[in-house]
């Protein structure tokens, strides 16, 4: 046991204590600190303190006793997953989660320890990283070489020191980089976090540090990507630090990353995925792959899960709504353009009240939008029309994109939206992900008597209406899917239970689809 003592300075006071006791044993990180006041190994003028945030005023003593740790590693069991041994060197696959060499924070279970337990001859080597000539972090995965004889481990060093071993990773980040980047912005501590590294300017500290990568898959919408990154240098936490330097985090990350893409994976999706080097005694070449574990494929699947939008469109009296109906009444959230545009249209609605300040004589006794009015005025002057349409479609779109991105945060896997000029507004370029399309058909004498017979609409209203939007077969032509509707009701709900069921199944087929590209991509040598 060793014992620390110090009086608080006036440069001090005011600061907590494990920043202080940080500052005075910088060999120790803040978390091994705080682990020992918490012990109860902290006395502030006589006074057991416990407390690492405590704010420490001038003039405090502050004791404090710091356990030896044994110079003497002692072997541990544990599982080892190796891909080679021999009597020069071990090359083994770290699960993430373990830490490669104790540290004051770690001082046990570590991969060094299970190593010991597995190889004695490594206790012939001195310090406590015995063998250990490169690093991972705890939370990255993959593999690592590890020198058995003291010889061995001189010239596995050098040869990581001059850059002739080749050492890529898989990476699952955010964004959508370009199929092959690079970054050689230097590294060095970050200047007020101490447990985090920075890109720092190499005439404030920062070392040279080489970064570059290579697309292998991204999800569908581009807000995942799957790298493979090779780095030149082995700065601490360089792919991490690099990558969202660039504006391409890694999922998980729980130092580098947002909230938000924290919060896509249990740990930092990092994974040693290829190492080749010379043998330092025979000169063989060393080449080896290893697939990541189960987290990063999930992590990936689950990134592609996206819930299916769906936007039913059609001509006038086709069905759409009829269609919409049977959806809903088979559980998806079904949202209507033409009920958005009623609501804004509505007394006190925003396109009302700004229809309203546009021109007189276009609002209702009760302030509501008159349609007749507007319909009329829009015929005469392609200027309103244009105006009007531009800001109530913009309207419209939004909300329609809020109801979708509602449902998807809810978890739902299926909602639908109906509208009408789907195409005519150019909203297919618009939606992000791209909607499934499903057109319903219909023809013009059936639509026509239809809507006459349930609308009232005489042939003037229905020739205008139909002069507004595409002709039904370009219409049809364009969508994804196209469901007739020329009978029954009880027919067309019968359609939209196929179409539900044959949704899914498409899902199925797609995430079994990446699955197996996933799979391809990090089972390749």
């Amino acid at each position: 046991m060793s014992r620390l003592q110090l009086k608080i300075t006036a440069g001090q006071a005011g600061k907590r204590l494990d920043r202080i006791l940080g500052a005075t044993v910088p060999e120790l990180s803040r978390a091994a600190l705080q682990k020992v006041v918490q012990a109860g190994c902290c006395t502030v003028d006589g006074l057991p303190e416990k407390r690492p945030a405590a704010k420490m005023r001038m003039g405090q003593t502050v004791t404090l006793d710091l356990p030896e740790h044994p110079d003497r590693l002692q072997p541990e069991e544990g599982h080892l997953e190796l891909l080679w041994q021999d009597d020069h060197l071990v090359v083994c696959n770290k699960p993430a989660g373990l830490t490669v060499h104790p540290c004051p924070s770690c001082p046990e279970q570590t991969l060094v320890q299970r190593l010991l337990g597995r190889f004695p001859q490594l206790s012939r080597l001195e310090g406590q990283r015995p063998g250990i000539v490169h690093r991972l972090d705890k939370d990255t995965s993959g593999l690592l070489v590890v020198a058995l004889t003291e010889a061995d481990c001189l010239a596995l060093a050098a040869a990581f020191a001059e850059r002739q071993v080749h050492k890529e990773y898989l990476a699952l980040v955010s964004g959508l980089p370009p199929l092959e980047g690079q970054c050689r912005e230097p590294l060095g501590r970050h200047p007020t976090a101490k447990i985090k590294m920075a890109v720092v300017p190499e005439d404030q500290g920062g070392r040279n540090a080489f970064t570059e990568w290579r697309r292998l898959w991204n999800t569908d919408d581009g807000s995942v990507s799957l790298l493979a990154v090779r780095i030149h240098t082995g700065r601490t936490h360089q792919i991490r630090v690099h990558m969202t330097h660039m504006g391409y985090p890694l999922l998980g990350d729980r130092l580098y990353a947002p909230k938000a893409v924290q919060n896509m994976a249990p740990r930092q999706m990092l994974h040693a995925w290829r190492l080749s080097f010379t043998h330092p005694a025979s000169g063989e070449d060393m080449r080896f792959t290893c697939p990541p574990p189960h987290d990063m494929p999930d992590a990936a699947l689950a990134a592609m899960q996206r819930m299916q939008r769906l936007v039913i469109t059609g001509n006038p009296g086709s069905g759409k709504s009829t269609l919409s109906a049977s959806l809903a009444a088979l559980g998806v959230p079904v949202i209507s353009a033409d009920d958005v545009v009623a609501d804004l249209y509505a007394p006190g609605g925003a396109g009302s009240q700004w229809i309203g300040r546009l021109r007189g004589g276009l609002l209702g006794a009760d302030g509501a939008v008159s349609r007749s009015a507007l319909m009329a005025a829009m015929r005469e002057d392609p200027v309103l029309r244009r105006d009007v349409e531009q800001t109530v479609h913009a309207l419209t779109q939004q909300r329609i994109a809020d109801f979708w991105q509602q449902h998807e945060n809810a978890g739902i896997p299926l909602a639908a939206a109906e509208i009408p000029l789907y195409f005519e507004c150019g909203w297919q370029h618009v939606f992000r992900p791209v909607p499934l399309s499903v057109g319903v058909h219909c023809p013009l004498p059936l639509r026509s008597a239809r809507t006459a017979e349930h609308r009232g609409w005489n042939q003037e209203k229905m020739a205008a209406l139909e002069e507004w939007q595409w002709p039904e077969d370009r219409k049809m032509g364009a969508c994804d899917m196209v469901i007739t509707n020329e009978d029954d009701l009880p027919r067309l709900q019968e359609k939209a239970a196929g179409l539900v069921e044959k949704l899914r199944l498409l899902e199925q087929e797609k995430k079994e689809e990446q699955a197996r590209t996933l799979g391809r991509i990090w089972s390749s040598d």
